[in-house]
């Protein structure tokens, strides 16, 4: 294990898979293109460098192959400012591998993360004066269908932060290529039940709760204890908080170049917002202009801004390029 006691206590602590990401750089697909770009990405991670980006101390573990592109994910998070002394570098399993490919305008991804080190991660790894001294633990529903210990490392790591009054949010992220419609939702939604903000797509929520008007789905969750951050409404986010239903309004992007990390771009910056003190309803503003900000150019964390830039944006400050 890895240890670096300089950096404070971290704001918000998060975990799960960061993957090596190879992207085909060709519009006719994987199996025609001759050269990949080399990244990483991994839910978990892209929030914390975010928040990091926005001026917040944040903590990311994981575990991870002690191989190249491991330990070029571990430096390259490192290097963002992120707290990494409790990853994990494995030298018995490997990093997990995602290649992505776009197509007459469709984007693929393909994962090779079955063996991966993350999939082997166990509750008894967790630091539980770690989790428990941070502000924010965030979580999601990709580490908890990598592997049922994973699973276990997720609901461990809730239970520790409720018993020490850390704030739990809980972002389901939906992903069938890992498990059914079936096994996801009975976890997912017994997670939710665990978190102080859930922050699910409207798309997503209608498939969990198997309903399809937008009614059925507030419905639903007004039975959650949670605040229930909706992403993914007509042009604006809802905030079903206390009974009330607000609608926020999305940030118009000038132009949109890549829809990959939008909604870990929203997580950072509503995380950060609660940081900063901000109301919930303004901390989904922040979330949203933060958003509207990634799909405005390439990557799954690299476009993430820094709170300059979006201080800028709030403030309608001109640009000066020279």
């Amino acid at each position: 294990m890895q240890q670096d006691t300089a950096i404070l206590t971290p704001e918000l602590v998060t975990f799960g898979e960061s993957m090596g990401l190879f992207t085909a750089q060709d519009s006719r697909g994987l199996e025609y293109a001759s050269t990949l770009h080399k990244s990483f990405g991994g839910a978990e991670s892209n929030v914390a460098i975010g928040v990091a980006r926005l001026g917040h101390r944040a903590g990311w573990f994981g575990a991870l192959g002690s191989d190249p592109i491991g330990t070029m994910i571990y430096k390259a998070i490192r290097g963002e400012g992120v707290d990494v002394s409790r990853a994990v570098l494995n030298s018995e399993a490997p990093t997990g591998l995602m290649i992505r490919e776009n197509t007459a305008g469709k984007s693929s991804v393909y994962y090779y993360r079955k063996t991966s080190a993350a999939s082997r991660m166990q509750k008894e790894q967790l630091d539980a004066s770690y989790i428990q001294s941070a502000k924010i633990l965030h979580v999601t529903g990709i580490t908890a269908a990598i592997s049922a210990s994973a699973l276990e490392c997720v609901e461990s790591a809730m239970d520790l932060a409720r018993s020490a009054g850390v704030k739990i949010s809980f972002d389901p992220n939906l992903r069938l290529k890992l498990w059914t419609l079936e096994e996801a939702r009975g976890v997912l939604l017994r997670l939710a039940e665990k978190a102080d903000y859930f922050l699910p797509g409207l798309d997503e929520l209608k498939l969990l709760y198997d309903v399809e008007e937008d009614e059925a789905v507030f419905a639903e969750l007004s039975r959650l204890k949670a605040v229930s951050i909706i992403k993914g409404g007509p042009d604006l986010t809802y905030v079903l908080e206390n009974g009330t239903l607000t609608e926020v309004p999305y940030f118009k992007a000038e132009q949109v170049l890549d829809t990959v990390g939008a909604g870990d771009g929203f997580c950072a910056g509503f995380i950060a917002g609660l940081l900063k003190g901000r109301s919930t309803v303004e901390a989904v503003r922040l979330g949203n202009l933060m958003g509207s900000m990634v799909i405005q150019a390439v990557g799954d964390w690299e476009a993430l801004p820094t709170w300059e830039q979006v201080d800028a944006k709030l403030g309608h400050k001109v640009h000066i390029e020279r």
